[in-house]
């Protein structure tokens, strides 16, 4: 007896039905992985395999993150069916999740990193590494790029960040709290180490050359190879400095003497790598030599008398014949050429006091015995 053959027809809704069947529907918050099928202007749009085309807003890219059709990406659901039948991704937010624990890991190891900012404010670089957005405090730049201007000058400051948007730094972790959704980043500490090498190699005395980083009214900053220096005004120059920017612009390169080697700054002198035309000038005058001087400054204790190009004496409150009841913006006026009596000369401390003619010099204590 012949076996009956039963034919069974099945319709394509069945079939997609039975399919739909095995297929997990996705849900929010899950994490899925695709394939970049195209980039548009303002989305790019993810080859979900069966579950479709995913939909990913530009704004849920993530600044850090470069895309090219054809790239293997990971994505966090944020809504699992749109009107058109599209998925709402967020790369984003998968990334960030993912990267809170990468994050921990390379501070708690101390991994320096490279990050680009992507913003500024006054306060510092906004940074997104890993899909997580930190924040790179000005306090915390290196020397290189720490904006060394007026702390009045709160734009230029900004100026000089905003220069630093989209370039690659160098960092560690300072701190990375998931709870907090606090992630800070330090230029200083990523250096730190290679400084420290730097440091040793350097002796006071030594000659350097630097790249002016900053001017300011006390001085000028100086960036020698990464280590932050400072030429404080009266290292400028011999003569008189009232205005740092009238010897040094910012990104000029200059070459200095290492005076005093600090705990993380060189301290520099300018001035120490020329020859001081003081103590060739002053070899003009003797005690008891008349001279004529203008007079540079007027203060309580007396005034300034500008006596050669490079030589400044002082005539002491003391000298003008009333005691210390004299008051020097009587006797003399800011500018006037005058002439003085050359009292006393120290080569070693680089002092000049000067009387004036007919006055009588005031008499010094006794030495003690």
């Amino acid at each position: 007896m012949a076996k009956a053959t039963v034919t069974q027809t099945i319709s394509m809704d069945e079939l997609l039905a039975s399919e739909d069947a095995g297929l997990k529907q996705l849900t929010q918050g899950e994490v899925v992985d695709g394939t970049v099928l195209s980039i548009r202007k303002h989305e790019v749009l993810i080859d979900l395999g069966p579950h479709g085309v995913g939909l990913v807003p530009r704004r849920e890219i993530g600044f850090s993150r470069a895309l090219n059709e054809g790239d293997a990406v990971t994505a966090s659901i944020v809504d699992p069916e749109l009107e058109n039948g599209q998925v709402l991704l967020s790369l984003r937010k998968a990334a960030k999740d993912k990267g809170w624990d990468e994050l921990v890991a390379k501070m708690e190891s101390g991994e320096i990193i490279d990050v680009s900012p992507y913003d500024a404010n006054r306060g510092g670089l906004l940074v997104e590494y890993d899909g997580v957005r930190g924040f790179l405090p000005v306090s915390q730049l290196s020397a290189e790029h720490y904006p060394r201007v007026g702390s009045s000058d709160k734009e230029e400051i900004l100026q000089r960040l905003n220069s630093l948007i989209n370039q690659t730094l160098k960092v560690r972790i300072l701190d990375a709290d998931r709870k907090a959704n606090k992630l800070i980043f330090s230029e200083k500490e990523a250096v730190k180490e290679g400084l420290a090498a730097r440091f040793e190699k350097l002796t006071i005395g030594d000659s350097v050359k630097g790249v002016a980083t900053g001017v300011v009214d006390y001085g000028v900053f100086v960036n020698v190879e990464g280590i932050e220096g400072l030429v404080h005004i009266s290292e400028i120059s011999w003569e008189r400095v009232n205005n740092p920017g009238d010897y040094v612009k910012v990104g000029q390169t200059i070459e200095a003497k290492i005076i005093a080697i600090d705990k993380d700054r060189l301290s520099l002198s300018m001035k120490q790598l020329t020859e001081d035309p003081w103590m060739s000038e002053v070899d003009q005058f003797s005690p008891s030599d008349k001279v004529e001087g203008t007079v540079t400054r007027i203060t309580p204790f007396g005034a300034f008398v500008q006596i050669s190009p490079a030589v400044e004496a002082l005539v002491h409150v003391s000298e003008l014949g009333d005691g210390d009841s004299a008051d020097p913006e009587k006797v003399f006026t800011l500018n006037e050429r005058k002439e003085f009596v050359v009292l006393d000369i120290e080569k070693e401390s680089r002092k000049i006091s000067l009387g004036l003619p007919g006055k009588t010099p005031a008499k010094k204590p006794a030495a003690k015995t």
